[in-house]
């Protein structure tokens, strides 16, 4: 037995003793299935009838500024609605304000004062904004390939510090500075404002940094179909970046956002890299500059963007790359459909689809599967490159716990800590198309893939997943994520 089955099925005991003597314990309690439920107000038969928004009342909040609240709130002070309008619009207004991710709880309170007015109270919790933290992270495409690959190699681990201040201003900006050692040494500085202007709907982000490794992925492994083939040399960096970057954004409404991105970008390589795949950069160049221009247009509209039961979020993004030795047009579509089918029980559709012009291109610019982030569930040892593909998943969910731990240490905006347990089942299919594939085995056909998995939803949107699954090849493994999905 793998020692991550055994790892899987003690949490799981433990998680179902925990609930089993939840009763007799004084820090466990019951919590709403829903991390968006909210107070309404019963229409007394009466649906039809109009309420007036007397006033709005904000508390809880300390540097976040009221008016970026407001902005978020789906009403105002004076307007007239119908008993289920109102309703459907307190859970919207909970539902856009934990969207922001500035908070850790929020309660929105109606309290009637006759039959046509009511009054609106919202209660925040904000997050701790500033983390001046050690930083630690494995670096591989995901946990299982470091921890069996890779040995779980210590030399595969990045560290330094990385200081993060959230909303910096109470304006929901942010502000980022790292500096990074180990596998790889990098500096980065970035600044997010998304709300400028006094409509609030203008926004803008810069950033740039500098990074470098003793090692890379210099090419596919050529004994080894759909493994990468790495190089390192003890005394010198084999590899450089650098980049700027700046995005204005637009957000006429609250679910819909425009971006328009420039950049530059230069990367070098030292000679040895070039000897072993002169198709690294292309035409057995050492280095390369480009420039960077994309329009992206995205929506959401999910009840719980970490986690989403009912729902739809999608972008379309078009990136153009221009420069010596590296050219391409580039589309990307992304779309997450969850469908609720009970209280506690939900379908995802999830697909994102990858078409890059021309086809023909050097070996860098050629990812598509087997990153943190595009990945088919149960391939996470296989790269898959390609110039166009795409990926479908459906999985269905069923909540089995829902409760709070009393946090052990006093605190006033932070007192408990959630958690949600999920079963779920779910299927893959993905295509990935490459001109010269080599020795790949899973270029150029239907992938599939299907399981069984748990995931564990708790504090500041914290996902853990872990994923028994079986694919074409006929092999079968648990699988371990935590990042963000999809």
């Amino acid at each position: 037995m793998h020692t991550f089955t055994r790892i899987f099925i003690v949490f799981f005991v433990l998680i179902i003793c925990g609930v089993n003597i939840q009763s007799y314990s004084q820090i466990i309690e019951k919590a709403p299935s829903s991390p968006v439920a909210v107070d309404t107000i019963a229409s007394g038969g009466q649906g039809g009838v109009s309420v007036q928004v007397n006033d709005i009342f904000l508390s809880g909040y300390k540097r976040t500024k009221p008016y970026i609240i407001l902005r978020e709130v789906p009403f105002k002070k004076g307007e007239k609605l119908t008993v289920p309008e109102l309703n459907k619009k307190l859970r919207l207004c909970k539902q856009q304000l934990i969207y922001t991710a500035l908070f850790v709880d929020v309660e929105v309170t109606p309290l009637k004062v006759d039959s046509a007015h009511v009054f609106i109270y919202i209660q925040v919790k904000e997050r701790w904004y500033l983390f001046p933290i050690p930083y630690f992270k494995i670096v591989s495409r995901n946990f299982n390939t470091w921890w069996y690959e890779q040995n779980h190699s210590l030399q595969r681990v990045e560290y330094g510090l990385k200081f993060q201040q959230n909303n910096a201003t109470g304006r929901n900006d942010n502000l980022n500075l790292w500096f990074i050692n180990g596998y790889t040494q990098q500096m980065s500085l970035r600044y997010d404002n998304p709300n400028m202007g006094k409509s609030l709907q203008h926004g803008f982000n810069i950033g740039f940094g500098f990074r470098r490794n003793r090692e890379l992925n210099y090419d596919m492994d050529s004994a080894l179909p759909n493994k990468w083939g790495f190089y390192k040399e003890e005394d010198r960096f084999l590899i450089t970046q650098g980049y700027i970057d700046f995005t204005y954004t637009y957000r006429p409404a609250i679910r819909t956002r425009h971006s328009i991105k420039a950049g530059y970008g230069s990367y070098s390589v030292d000679s040895s890299v070039v000897k072993l795949n002169p198709d690294y950069f292309g035409k057995s160049a050492t280095r390369i500059r480009y420039f960077d221009i994309g329009y992206s247009i995205s929506y959401a509209n999910l009840d719980y963007s970490p986690y989403p039961m009912k729902g739809f979020a999608g972008e379309v993004q078009i990136e153009n790359r221009f420069g010596k030795n590296s050219n391409y047009l580039q589309l990307t579509a992304r779309s997450n459909n969850c469908f609720k089918l009970g209280r506690q029980s939900s379908f995802q559709l999830q697909s994102v689809g990858i078409i890059r012009s021309p086809f023909n291109q050097p070996y860098v610019n050629n990812s598509l599967m087997g990153s943190a982030d595009i990945y088919m569930r149960g391939l996470e040892y296989y790269v898959v490159q390609g110039v166009a593909g795409g990926i479908a998943r459906g999985t269905i969910r069923n909540e089995l716990l829902s409760f709070n731990v009393l946090n052990p240490f006093k605190s006033k905006s932070h007192d408990k800590i959630p958690f949600r347990l999920f079963i779920k089942a779910y299927g893959d299919l993905g295509y990935s198309y490459l001109p010269n594939p080599g020795i790949s085995v899973l270029n150029n056909k239907l992938l599939r893939t299907w399981g069984l998995g748990v995931d564990i939803i708790t504090f500041y949107d914290v996902v853990i997943r872990f994923e028994y699954t079986y694919n074409q090849l006929g092999e079968r493994d648990l699988f371990f994520h935590n990042q963000t999905d999809w």
